[in-house]
């Protein structure tokens, strides 16, 4: 298969004050297409800042970052914000969703942001409802609807446009148990019948045991696979 992502000798340092902070020292790894990776490691081991960095919206201090052919660590901002918003969906542990829209109009934005041009295919959304047993709540906002309903909304708008790569950071970290195997159950299936290619952080064994590899992290480098 081939990689669809990969990172070679990647760094990241903050300036806090006079002093250089590294997040990340040199991280090299590899993601094929279809396969669903968790990556764990304690707290400020730098796995957010790699999902950042993975997703463009962190410009890395040194190294590659390869999506889908494309290098984001050599493009201008611009480049990189069009190669986010064609090939990237994002799953974050608190729902970003919008209050005031239904959970239709949350997809329909996120169609306008991909395509520029407020064009939307209907049937697909419906499908996509469906898939995430979300068709009975097409018109609910936000607050109408559960924690892990919420979550479901938030991963429909990511795969609305059909992204090359999903990436979740800590998608069950705010859901009850069951919540969070129904939110599972959900990435397994898009992983199984779309090929979908997803990167997950999570602290959660459980969630972890779900995917088809895992990545360790600790201070600032990858450990183990």
């Amino acid at each position: 298969m081939a990689s669809i992502l990969s990172t070679k000798d990647l760094t990241k340092s903050y300036k806090i004050g006079k002093l250089e902070v590294p997040a990340l020292r040199g991280v090299s790894l590899e993601v094929e297409e279809g396969e669903f990776v968790a990556i764990m490691g304690p707290s400020g081991c730098g796995k957010s800042t790699l999902l950042h960095l993975l997703g463009g919206l962190l410009s890395p201090t040194t190294g590659s970052i390869i999506i889908d052919g494309e290098d984001l660590a050599k493009v201008s901002d611009a480049q990189r914000t069009d190669i986010r918003r064609r090939k990237i969906g994002f799953v974050f542990q608190r729902f970003n969703l919008f209050p005031t829209l239904t959970t239709e109009g949350n997809l329909k934005l996120a169609e306008k942001i991909h395509t520029g041009n407020g064009g939307g295919n209907a049937q697909n959304r419906k499908e996509v409802l469906k898939l995430l047993k979300l068709e009975n709540k097409m018109h609910h906002k936000p607050l109408e609807l559960s924690g892990g309903e919420q979550q479901r909304v938030a991963l429909a708008r990511a795969i609305v446009n059909r992204p090359a790569i999903i990436l979740a950071d800590e998608p069950t970290g705010n859901l009850d148990t069951e919540n969070s195997e129904i939110v599972l159950e959900m990435f397994k299936e898009l992983n199984q019948k779309f090929n979908q290619t997803i990167v997950m952080i999570t602290h959660n064994p459980e969630a972890a045991a779900v995917c088809s590899r895992v990545i360790r992290m600790r201070d600032g480098h990858v450990v183990e696979e």
